[in-house]
């Protein structure tokens, strides 16, 4: 399988990844907003939810 055929998604497929990116995301920063958010962990766990909420901007979909 080629790259350019691997990173395209059905429109489906894209709307169920998207969506649990998205509450992963805001799972990390609960998380992180419960645990301190001015701690080293709290912006730890948040800096992780922002960039996995974010990493379905960059991917291809059909």
């Amino acid at each position: 399988m080629s790259d350019a055929a691997a990173s395209r998604l059905t429109a489906r497929q894209y709307r169920w990844l998207d969506r649990t990116t998205k509450l992963l995301g805001a799972g990390l920063i609960a998380a992180g907003l419960d645990v301190g958010g001015g701690t080293t962990t709290g912006l730890l766990l948040a800096g992780a939810g922002v960039a996995i909420g974010l990493c379905t901007v960059v991917i291809t979909h059909a």
